[in-house]
């Protein structure tokens, strides 16, 4: 069976490698409409635009929003090669994405399961489905050379 998760991953690692270029973090996403076609894609832009909140997944939800002209991202899917941090992870639950799908797990920031499980904290009105792993090794390499060589 075909792992539907392993093109958009690749466009998010395409996105994360656009990062490194900025000297940032090279994390990327991708928010896929209900019907799978992308709607939206980013990567991280802190150290370019000096804005903290420019995480990938930050920026993939407000594109995907505006495209929408909607703030429901309901049906929505964010593709991420990293697992999201508390603040994505909260965005994630306010925006109604459905489904979270990650490559790397982030054991020091993750909020998806890792170190905290935000997304799924039952006292939430909303909890996106979480699938994770989805190409992880790519995922974590591309983390790993950044940091070695930064």
């Amino acid at each position: 069976m075909r792992d539907p998760w392993r093109e958009p991953m690749r466009m998010a690692l395409a996105e994360a490698a656009r990062a490194v270029a900025g000297g940032d973090v090279p994390v990327g996403a991708v928010v896929l409409g209900p019907d799978g076609t992308p709607l939206a894609t980013a990567h991280n832009e802190r150290e370019a635009t000096g804005d903290p909140t420019a995480h990938a997944e930050v920026l993939a939800v407000r594109r995907a929003a505006a495209r929408l002209g909607e703030w429901r991202l309901t049906g929505c899917t964010l593709v991420v090669t990293l697992e999201p941090c508390t603040m994505c992870a909260g965005a994630l639950v306010q925006a109604r994405v459905d489904r979270v799908v990650y490559g790397a797990r982030d054991a020091k920031a993750g909020a998806a399961g890792s170190l905290w499980d935000v997304v799924r904290d039952r006292r939430l009105n909303h909890r996106p489905e979480v699938i994770e792993g989805v190409l992880a090794e790519p995922s974590a390499t591309l983390l790993t050379s950044f940091f070695r060589t930064g």
